[in-house]
């Protein structure tokens, strides 16, 4: 039975959700965005270009696989008045604002809510979603054993 689903939230009515695509979460204070081993292949094919030349320009390797390059100033180097591969963004961008660091507590998830738009707009997400989301995302940042 999964761990996370064995107490209570302060979710437990589910929360509404949208990405406006504003690049709050692009841009701004340094991170580390995951790239599975296998994501670069999907990027790399919707921009057209060869793999190679996409990990040369936008990522670095990291763990078991590579990490988002960034610009001096924090901005995710995919980040151009737009996110350049936003259908096929890395598990770590699809799953925000659904990251551990944000739902651990209420006051975390108000500071998320106050920096991010989306929060509170579009879909209601229930709760068994949000831990499903929730779960593929910390087990692809490794807080998780891969199975």
């Amino acid at each position: 039975m999964n761990p996370l689903s064995q107490r209570p939230y302060f979710f437990d009515k589910g929360i509404r959700f949208s990405c406006l695509r504003c690049g709050v979460c692009c841009t701004g204070a340094p991170g580390i965005v995951r790239v599975g081993e296998e994501e670069p292949r999907a990027m790399a094919a919707y921009l057209n270009q060869p793999v190679a030349g996409l990990i040369a320009t936008y990522l670095a390797a990291f763990e078991d696989g590579y990490r988002v390059l960034e610009d001096s100033d924090g901005r995710c180097l995919f980040f151009e008045n737009g996110c350049r591969v936003y259908p096929v963004r890395p598990v770590q961008c699809r799953t925000f604002p659904f990251w551990f660091k944000n739902l651990r507590s209420e006051a975390a998830w108000a500071a998320t809510k106050k920096a991010c738009p989306g929060i509170g707009q579009g879909r209601h997400y229930p709760r068994e979603e949000i831990l499903a989301v929730l779960e593929t995302n910390m087990r692809q940042t490794h807080f998780l054993k891969k199975e």
